[in-house]
């Protein structure tokens, strides 16, 4: 495959798109969405060791488009030698009471995306954890550590960004209850 950042914009786009518009009756609204990305995964090499900052740009780029148009925040996730904290808008992070941590993100401590998307952001902070509606993994970074307690693995028409796989998934609320339980209201039930 001839890999180029146009490609791995337009893939990416149609993978954020697809899973934002992927709504079932119990999903969580997406109002904010981690991304895990690996860019030397994307280029078809080993996560860690071929890291092309061009196509965390383009992750960046697109992720960034969609989640505009859509009123989404985004959040992406750092490397593990940043221990997986996630880039984001200090706006953001104070709505939701995350706490921040001080790192600057590089491309080989941080990774491709997340110094990209410390570029892009307006005022960047870096923080520890946060627990998203969706997200999106592109390379198996291992993102559902920053998910809300219940995903829900959703397929989406796209299995690859480049030459990286890529899992999605969206969050439910919980189910509680027992035997007597009902999780449809009265009124929509079927007789």
């Amino acid at each position: 495959m001839n890999i180029t950042a146009e490609l791995v914009y337009a893939q990416t786009e149609q993978a954020v798109t697809a899973l934002l518009q992927e709504n079932r009756p119990h999903f969580n609204p997406v109002k904010l969405l981690v991304i895990g990305g690996s860019s030397s995964e994307i280029a078809g090499g080993t996560i860690g060791h071929n890291s092309t900052y061009e196509y965390g740009e383009a992750v960046v780029e697109a992720v960034m488009k969609v989640c505009g148009d859509a009123g989404v925040a985004p959040a992406f996730q750092c490397c593990e030698h940043l221990n997986r904290s996630l880039i984001m808008e200090r706006e953001t992070a104070e709505r939701y009471g995350y706490e921040i941590v001080w790192v600057v993100p590089r491309i080989k401590a941080g990774g491709s995306l997340a110094t990209a998307a410390w570029k892009r952001f307006k005022d960047p902070v870096a923080v520890l954890a946060i627990q998203a509606d969706a997200g999106l993994d592109i390379g198996q970074t291992l993102i559902g550590m920053h998910l809300r307690r219940v995903a829900v693995p959703v397929r989406l028409s796209i299995s690859q960004v480049g030459e990286a796989r890529i899992s999605a998934a969206r969050t439910r609320p919980l189910l509680v209850g027992g035997e007597r339980a009902r999780y449809i209201p009265e009124s929509e039930e079927t007789p």
